[in-house]
C-alpha cells in the first residue's frame, strides 16, 4: 500500500497525474450527475401499503419495515457546519444498508421552522420570517442534497407549512377537548366525563369545583368551568418566566441558571400570569415506567427519570388559624423533628397567612428589618422572582427568608411551628411547602442556624458522627407521643407507623409526587402557531375558552407591521405581556357561528411554542399530503405499530442530540401518549430506539484580549500557534460560529468532493461517540476512495480491470467474506468506523495482491463495490455503472458472508518454558495436545531453551498455549 501512495504522490507533485484517476473534479462530476439521476428516477422514494404513496408497493410488500429519522433541523441562516451532518450521514448510511439488506426503508427529512431566531431577525429587518425561513431551508435542503443524502423529498415539509400547522392545531384540540381519568389511566373525550357527570356516576374531580356544589345544581356556565378545570389543554394562573426585554415567558428549560433569557442573555422575572398549560403531570408516572420498554440509552433514560423526579411519601396537614397548610415529605417518620414550616414565596396561601403585624418578640432575624409582615413578604417575593429555579436549588447558596408572623401546629405533638416563605423551596414541586426538619436535612439545618431556630434529631446518627444534619439510615428518636412512639424503629417501619397515625387521625396520607411541573404552552411571539380557540366578548360565558371547529382550520398567521411583541426594560418585572397578534384586531376579532347563533369573539393572541410542530412529526412524514387525516391509521400501524405483544411501537431508529432529552423527547411522548389514549395511533412511543449522536470538536483559539480569531488563519511555527503574525492560545471545543471555528460541508466537498468528506466524518468513531475534527486527515479518506477506484477501473486507460476470467484464491476469498461479515457488524452497531477499517483491509488486500495491471476478480470487485455503497454512494454508483449494471445498486442486494470462510484454518499459540512465552507457533485450527507439543518442540526458539534440560510435564491447551515445565 505505502509504494501506491508514495507512487501518486511523486505523480501530483510531478503534475503527472493520469487521466483517469479519482480527483476531486472527477468526483464532483460523478456526484452532481448521481443525484441528479437519483432526483429524476425517484430512486428513493419509499411506497406506502395505501394511499398516494403506494405506486410501487409490490415489490416491497414482502420485505420488513424500517423507519429511520433524525432530529429534524432549525433552518438558520448559518447553513450546516461539518458538526451537523454527523447524525444526517449516520441515518443515511444505515438507511442505504438496510435498503440493500431486505427492508423497506423510510428515510425522511422535514424542518422545525417556528420560533425565536427567525422572528428577531424579522424584528431587525422588517423582512416577514417567512421569507427568510424559507430561504434558510432552501440552503440547508442543497447542502444535504449536495451530501447525497436518500431522503425521500415527496416526504418533505416545515411546521410553518399551513398544511402541516392545520393538524398542529388539531392536534391541540384533541388535547383540549380531553381529560385524564384516574381510574382508566388515560385520557378520554371530555363529552363523556361530561355525560357520566350528567348521569351522576361520578362527581367533578378534587380542586375543579370551587363552587363546592353538586354538579347537578351548578348553572351552565360553572360547569364549564369545572369541565376546563379537567382538560389536558387549560387555562391557568401559575408563576412563569417572564422576560421583560424579550417581552415573552420562558420555559423553565429556556432560562440560564443565573436567572437569564438563554437568548438575548435578559433578566427572567417570577411572576403569576394566565397562561395555556399541558397536563403532562397526568402522565408522570406512565412516562416513568415505559422508560423501561425503550432501547435508549441508560444515560438517557435517568434524565428523564430525574426529570420527572417521582417521589414516595406521604402528604401532612398542618393547621395555621384558618387555613390548612399540605406539605409532602418523603421522610414522614420525621415529624417529630419538625420546627418550622416553609412556604414557596409564590404559594397560593401567603397572602392568606401573612398576619397583619408582627407579633411582640418578633425575632429581627425573621422579619428582614420592615415594618410589616406583608412589607417583608413582598420584598421578599420581588427578589425571589428574580432567581431562576436552578439558581433557588443551589444547595451552596445562603439561605434567606422572611416569616409571615403567624404558625401552624405540628399534628403530632401540638407544638406551634413559626410560618416562613423561603427561594429554596419551590412551588412546583410537591406542594409548594415543607415542615423543616433541620435535624435530617442539610439545607433546613443552615437555615435554622440563619434564623436561630431549634434542632431537635429524630434519626440517630452512629456514635463516630460529628457533622450536622444526619440523612442517613439510623433507628428513631425523640419522636413519641401519649399514642404513638416511634423510637428504636428503623426507617421503613417509622415511616409505616407515622403514616397509619395519620390516616387514622385525618391529618395525612401516604402519596407519590413528581418533580415534573406541567407544561407551559403559551408564547408571546408573533412567528408561532395561533392557537385555535376564541373568547366571546360579551355573555355569562365572557372569556372562557372555545374551540374552533375543524371546518375552520388551520387558524392563519395573520399580516403584521409589527412581528415584536413589546418589550420594556429589563428590570420591569410588573409589566404584562402584549403579544404582536393582539395589535392586529381585524384578525383579533372575528363574528363566528358556533351553534347558538351568530356571536362576535376575540381570538387567542398567544402562540404555541416551537415544540409544538415537533412533538409530532414523525408521523406526518408517512404522508405529508393526506388532507383527510392527521395521519392514516392503515399507514401508521405499518410504519410505527407494535411488533408484538408488549412492543411499544414507534421509529425504528432515531438520531438527534443529547441536549432534547427532557424538552422534545418528552413532550414528543406525552403527544404521543393522548393520541394513543385517544385511538388516533396504535403505538405508545414515538419513538422505539433512539441513539444520541456524538458533538465533533476542533481546536480554536483566542488572542490577547481573550477574543477568538478565525482558526482557518492560525499557523503553527516552532511549536506555537500565530494569528496574524501574533501568538494566540489553542484551546478545544464543539465547533461552531461562536469559537470561529466553524468548517461547513460545503468546504470540504469543493477540496475533496461529497463521498470523500462521508467517509472522513463515519470513519472518526462510532456514531454515539464525540470525536475531533482534523481537516488535514481527510486526504486520507480521500486515498482510501481512490484505491477503491483503481481496483475496478484502471486510471490510465478507463478500462475496467474487473473481469470474469481470474477467479479468487482462497486469502482473497477468505479477505473477502471475513470483510463482508465486519462490514455487516459495522453498519448494525452504528460503528461504521470499523466498517470502513474492514474495507481498508479488503482494498489493501486487492492492491497487494493484484498490483496495477492485473485483472481483478469480479466476484471480488462487485462486492467491495456493493460494501462501500452506504459510506460513498456516489462513487459506488459509478463503478457499478461501470461494471455493466444499468440500474442503481440502492435496491441491490447487500453481500452476505459465507460461513465457511470465516472459519480460521490456522491459528497462533503461544510456547511457555515454566510460564515465560518464548515463542509464537502457527498450528491448524483443530490441532491436538500431541501435534502442539511436536510444533512447538520444532521452534528454534523453544528448542535453545530446552537444550540440555530436563521437561518434567507438558501442558498442552488446544488452540490457546503450549507450557513447558522444565528443571
Amino acid at each position: 500500500m505505502s509504494q501506491t501512495v508514495d507512487q501518486q504522490d511523486v505523480e501530483q507533485v510531478a503534475g503527472d497525474v493520469p487521466p483517469h484517476r479519482y480527483t476531486p473534479g472527477l468526483a464532483q462530476q460523478i456526484e452532481l450527475t448521481w443525484q441528479d439521476r437519483w432526483a429524476a428516477e425517484g430512486t428513493f422514494h419509499t411506497p406506502n401499503p395505501v394511499g398516494r404513496l403506494a405506486e410501487g408497493f409490490e415489490r416491497v410488500a414482502d420485505r420488513p419495515k424500517f423507519f429511520v429519522m433524525d432530529m429534524f433541523p432549525y433552518p438558520s441562516g448559518a447553513g450546516l457546519h461539518v458538526g451537523h451532518p454527523l447524525g444526517y450521514l449516520g441515518t443515511d448510511v444505515t438507511s442505504r444498508f438496510r435498503r440493500m439488506d431486505g427492508d423497506n426503508v423510510l428515510h425522511p427529512m422535514g424542518y422545525d421552522a417556528f420560533g425565536l431566531p427567525a422572528e428577531q431577525y424579522a424584528v431587525q429587518t422588517g423582512q416577514h420570517p417567512r421569507v427568510t425561513t424559507e430561504a434558510n431551508i432552501a440552503a440547508i435542503r442543497a447542502q444535504l442534497r449536495r451530501l447525497g443524502v436518500d431522503h425521500d423529498d415527496r416526504r418533505s415539509f416545515a411546521t410553518i407549512d399551513p398544511g402541516y400547522y392545520r393538524w398542529t392545531q388539531w392536534i391541540f384540540l384533541q388535547v383540549f377537548g380531553s381529560w385524564f381519568d384516574q381510574r382508566a389511566g388515560c385520557a378520554r373525550p371530555i363529552a363523556e366525563l361530561v355525560a357520566e357527570l350528567d348521569a351522576g356516576t361520578r362527581e367533578p374531580d378534587p380542586g375543579t369545583n370551587p363552587a363546592g356544589r353538586p354538579w347537578a345544581q351548578l348553572p351552565d356556565v360553572e360547569r364549564r368551568r369545572v369541565v376546563d378545570a379537567h382538560r389536558l389543554a387549560y387555562l391557568h394562573q401559575a408563576p412563569v418566566n417572564w422576560c421583560p426585554g424579550l417581552g415573552t415567558v420562558l420555559s423553565n428549560e429556556e432560562v440560564t441558571p443565573d436567572g437569564r433569557s438563554e437568548r438575548g442573555n435578559f433578566p427572567v422575572f417570577r411572576r403569576p400570569l394566565t397562561q395555556w398549560m399541558m397536563r403532562i403531570t397526568a402522565y408522570a408516572e406512565r412516562l416513568l415506567t415505559d422508560l423501561d420498554r425503550l432501547d435508549w440509552s441508560d444515560s438517557l433514560k435517568q434524565m428523564q427519570r430525574n426529570w420527572i423526579g417521582r417521589s414516595t411519601g406521604a402528604r401532612i396537614r398542618f393547621a395555621a388559624g384558618a387555613e390548612t397548610i399540605e406539605v409532602f415529605t418523603t421522610r414522614p417518620d420525621t415529624l417529630f423533628g419538625a420546627t418550622y414550616v416553609v412556604l414557596a414565596p409564590e404559594h397560593p396561601l401567603v397572602e392568606a397567612l401573612t398576619a397583619p403585624a408582627w407579633p411582640d418578640g418578633a425575632d429581627p432575624r425573621w422579619t428582614a428589618g420592615a415594618a410589616t409582615p406583608a412589607e417583608a413578604v413582598r420584598e421578599y417575593q420581588r427578589q425571589a422572582s428574580r432567581r431562576s429555579e436552578l439558581d433557588r436549588q443551589d444547595a451552596g447558596r445562603e439561605k434567606t427568608g422572611v416569616w409571615l408572623g403567624v404558625t401552624a401546629t405540628n399534628p403530632v405533638n401540638g407544638q406551634e411551628l413559626p410560618v416562613f416563605i423561603a427561594d429554596y423551596v419551590l412551588t412546583g414541586y410537591g406542594t409548594g411547602a415543607i415542615m423543616a426538619v433541620p435535624g435530617q436535612d442539610a439545607r433546613d439545618w443552615e437555615f435554622a442556624e440563619v434564623f436561630g431556630l431549634p434542632i431537635v434529631r429524630t434519626v440517630q446518627p452512629p456514635a463516630d458522627f460529628d457533622g450536622k444534619a444526619w440523612t442517613g439510615p439510623g433507628p428513631a428518636v425523640n419522636s413519641a407521643n401519649d399514642e404513638l412512639s416511634l423510637d428504636g424503629l428503623d426507617v421503613d417501619a417509622a415511616k409505616a407507623a407515622i403514616v397509619d397515625w395519620l390516616v387514622a387521625r385525618g391529618s395525612g396520607e401516604a402519596t407519590t409526587t413528581y418533580k415534573l411541573r406541567d407544561w407551559l404552552f403559551s408564547r408571546q411571539r408573533y412567528w408561532g402557531e395561533p392557537f385555535p380557540i376564541v373568547y366571546a366578548v360579551d355573555g355569562e360565558d365572557a372569556g372562557l375558552p372555545v374551540a374552533v371547529p375543524d371546518a375552520l382550520l388551520p387558524v392563519l398567521l395573520p399580516e403584521v407591521d409589527d412581528y415584536s411583541p413589546k418589550t420594556f426594560a429589563d428590570d420591569d418585572a410588573d409589566s404584562v405581556p402584549e403579544p404582536p397578534l393582539s395589535r392586529a384586531t381585524e384578525w383579533t376579532t372575528v363574528e363566528l357561528d358556533l351553534g347558538d347563533g351568530p356571536r362576535t369573539y376575540r381570538r387567542e393572541t398567544n402562540t404555541m411554542p416551537n415544540w409544538a410542530g415537533s412533538c409530532w412529526y414523525h408521523l406526518r412524514y408517512l404522508d405529508p399530503g393526506d388532507g383527510e387525516h392527521m395521519v392514516d391509521p392503515e399507514l401508521e400501524r405499518y410504519w410505527l405499530g407494535p411488533r408484538g405483544d408488549g412492543d411499544v411501537g414507534g421509529v425504528d431508529l432515531y438520531v438527534g442530540g443529547v441536549e432534547h432529552a427532557v424538552l422534545h423527547l418528552l413532550y414528543a411522548r406525552f403527544w404521543h401518549k393522548v393520541l394513543h389514549d385517544l385511538g388516533y395511533v396504535s403505538s405508545e412511543e414515538p419513538f422505539r430506539r433512539l441513539v444520541n449522536q456524538g458533538y465533533i470538536s476542533a481546536y480554536a483559539y483566542t488572542d490577547e484580549r481573550g477574543f477568538y480569531v478565525p482558526a482557518a488563519e492560525v499557523v503553527e511555527s516552532d511549536g506555537r500557534f500565530l494569528y496574524q503574525g501574533r501568538p494566540v492560545d489553542r484551546e478545544y471545543g464543539k465547533i461552531g460560529k461562536s469559537l470561529k471555528n466553524m468548517v461547513t460541508p460545503d468546504e470540504m466537498i469543493g477540496a475533496y468532493g461529497a463521498d470523500t468528506f462521508r467517509v472522513y466524518e463515519m470513519s472518526t468513531g462510532p456514531l454515539d461517540q464525540s470525536r475531533p475534527w482534523d481537516t488535514k486527515a481527510v486526504v486520507g479518506s480521500q486515498r482510501l476512495l481512490q484505491r477503491i477506484w483503481r481496483v475496478v477501473v484502471d486510471e490510465r486507460t478507463g478500462v475496467v480491470r474487473a473481469t470474469d476470467d481470474v477467479e479468487p484464491g482462497e486469502a482473497t476469498l477468505r479477505a473477502l467474506h471475513r470483510t463482508i461479515a465486519g462490514v455487516r457488524d459495522g453498519f448494525d452497531t452504528l460503528r461504521f468506523n470499523i466498517a470502513i477499517a474492514r474495507v481498508t483491509e479488503l482494498t489493501n488486500h486487492l492492491t497487494q495482491t493484484y498490483g496495477a495491471d492485473t485483472p481483478v476478480p469480479r466476484s471480488v470487485a462487485e462486492p467491495l463495490v456493493l460494501m462501500v455503497a452506504p459510506l460513498a454512494p456516489h462513487l459506488a454508483e459509478e463503478l457499478w455503472s461501470r461494471l455493466g449494471h444499468e440500474q442503481s445498486l440502492a435496491w441491490a442486494p447487500f453481500p452476505v458472508a459465507d460461513e465457511r470462510w470465516l472459519v480460521e484454518d490456522t491459528v497462533q499459540v503461544a510456547v511457555q518454558v515454566n510460564g515465560k512465552v518464548r515463542a509464537q507457533v502457527s498450528v491448524p485450527a483443530d490441532a491436538d495436545a500431541v501435534v502442539l507439543e511436536a510444533a512447538a518442540r520444532a521452534d528454534e526458539k523453544v528448542a535453545a531453551q530446552l537444550d540440555g534440560r530436563t521437561v518434567r510435564r507438558v501442558v498442552a491447551v488446544p488452540g490457546r498455549l503450549v507450557n513447558f515445565v522444565v528443571g
